[in-house]
């Protein structure tokens, strides 16, 4: 009997086009044990090509684990779940390059797929910013232990040819490189979701307070929010 796999995958791009890239992560079917995960940015693209692509990853990983298994898929893409069973064309040049690739993974029957509501798919949410994040801050995502990290942060390690950030004063997450001292201002950014709000929690925790209130916009389907933090001694006393 066929071993049977679960690929859950998430694409996202800030500013469609814009910087983009994918997560995925490859589960048992019984257990629901994450066997795998893959994450990479992929440079200027829409959320379309990030989320056929994050497909395409997942795919990979599941036949890396088993070649002969039995997939279903897992997106909250509609867009490419309908063109992924035929239902719907695919129009669009890179992404019908990425589907055809993503077709020849398997044999013919052997995936199947299914959408999901966006909060049932927050792992690979999760993976696909981090990885976005990481390259913006001139890193390369890499997978770890959740300990490795604090919450709400990638695991990340330094890309081969990164080159050290300067210190700034202030900073954007995500788009620079920490300072080398804890900075007085800092920009929380990200999708509405938990890995944002851990994100704001751990800064919380470091002493900083809220300023001002969140500021919240729309990227495609996601919702995108930001939150900027103050330490206490930079405002003289309150940041609020």
């Amino acid at each position: 009997m066929s071993r049977r796999l679960v690929v859950e995958a998430d694409g996202g791009s800030r500013g469609n086009p814009g910087p983009a890239g994918y997560g995925a992560l490859v589960r048992d079917a019984a257990t629901g044990e994450v066997l795998d995960e893959a994450a990479a940015a992929i440079g200027v693209a829409t959320n379309n090509v990030a989320e056929y692509s994050g497909l395409l990853a997942g795919l990979r990983a599941a036949a890396a684990i088993d070649p002969e298994a039995r997939v279903e898929v897992r997106m909250d893409s509609k867009l490419v779940v309908e063109q992924m069973t035929g239902r719907w064309q695919v129009k669009h040049e890179d992404m019908r390059r990425l589907a055809r690739q993503a077709r020849e993974v398997f044999g013919a029957g052997r995936v199947s797929y299914a959408w999901v509501p966006r909060r049932e798919n927050g792992h690979a949410d999760r993976l696909a910013n981090e990885a976005m994040d990481a390259a913006a801050a001139g890193r390369t995502w890499s997978r770890g232990s959740a300990a490795a990290a604090r919450p709400g942060e990638a695991l990340v390690e330094p890309a081969p040819s990164a080159v050290p950030a300067p210190t700034y004063a202030g900073a954007v997450d995500g788009t620079q490189a920490p300072a080398r001292a804890q900075l007085a201002y800092r920009l929380l950014t990200g999708t509405d979701d938990r890995a944002f709000c851990e994100k704001v929690s751990a800064a919380l925790a470091e002493g900083y307070e809220l300023h001002g209130s969140p500021a919240i916009t729309h990227d495609g389907d996601r919702v995108v929010v930001a939150q900027a933090v103050l330490l206490p001694a930079a405002a003289g006393g309150s940041a609020r």
